[in-house]
């Protein structure tokens, strides 16, 4: 079983041969698409995928980096002559009516005869209070994170905690450096995936570089950094992290030493 970046840039990565960071689960046939931004289908087609290797997808929160690419899916799933089978979508019951209503209905409601919802389009599996979910046998948790707030409100986005062949792997998506938030899952994980902003300026809804370089060295040197900007990495192996997530790069649970620093 792998865990693959389609991408590792970014929202607003483009022109550097990199993508959004979204990943893909991948265990035999069966793939678990983690987030769905707008170039999601450039950077599938870019590994020799489409939307017909998608088996179920996980949306994390609304930004377009990680749903902006689910009116393409839904579109190309609907109307395959070929494979209509509908994906999977399991995204937690606080996104599912504000995905609908503020994302997606502007284009895929408007089908001929047909009063469509997001149900249409996907086999919809809300994720409850509890915030689990099982793929492949595989228990999946959602952890809160604080990433961007709307009039004092934390908008919900949610992170996955889970456990494969006895690897423990923390993946944030996006958040905030609220290391507090997070120590539990920091401590109990044995490879941290981490959102990571390397611009100039510091925007205030990422994890910056500058802040994690300040975690303690067990922590650090658990943590493959992505999401980053375009331009000049750090020497982040140096600073005790394993790296810099590359586009493309894979992660085999059956076999440790790919999560290695390289």
């Amino acid at each position: 079983m792998k865990l693959i970046f389609l991408g590792s840039g970014s929202a607003f990565t483009v022109g550097c041969n990199n993508f959004q960071s979204n990943m893909l689960l991948e265990n035999g046939d069966r793939r678990l698409l983690i987030d769905c931004g707008t170039d999601a289908r450039l950077s599938m087609y870019n590994l020799g995928l489409s939307h017909r290797d998608i088996n179920d997808v996980y949306i994390s929160h609304l930004h377009f980096d990680h749903a902006g690419g689910l009116e393409w899916l839904a579109f190309t799933t609907k109307f395959d002559i070929k494979s209509q089978q509908s994906k999977i979508l399991h995204i937690s019951d606080q996104l599912i009516n504000i995905l609908w209503d503020n994302l997606l209905s502007g284009s895929l409601k408007s089908i001929k005869d047909v009063s469509a919802d997001l149900s249409t389009y996907f086999d919809l599996k809300p994720i409850d209070k509890k915030n689990q979910f099982y793929w492949q046998s595989i228990q999946f948790h959602l952890i809160p994170t604080e990433h961007v707030f709307h009039n004092s409100n934390c908008v919900p986005s949610f992170g996955l905690y889970f456990t494969i062949n006895g690897i423990n792997c923390f993946i944030t998506t996006d958040t905030q450096f609220k290391p507090e938030l997070y120590d539990e899952y920091y401590k109990k994980a044995d490879v941290i995936f981490h959102d990571c902003e390397t611009s100039e300026v510091i925007s205030g809804v990422h994890s910056h570089y500058t802040k994690l370089v300040t975690l303690s060295p067990e922590i650090k040197s658990k943590i493959w950094l992505y999401h980053y900007n375009p331009g000049v990495l750090p020497n982040a192996v140096s600073d005790g992290f394993r790296g810099f997530v590359q586009p493309g790069q894979s992660f085999d649970f059956f076999d440790k030493s790919s999560f290695d620093k390289k």
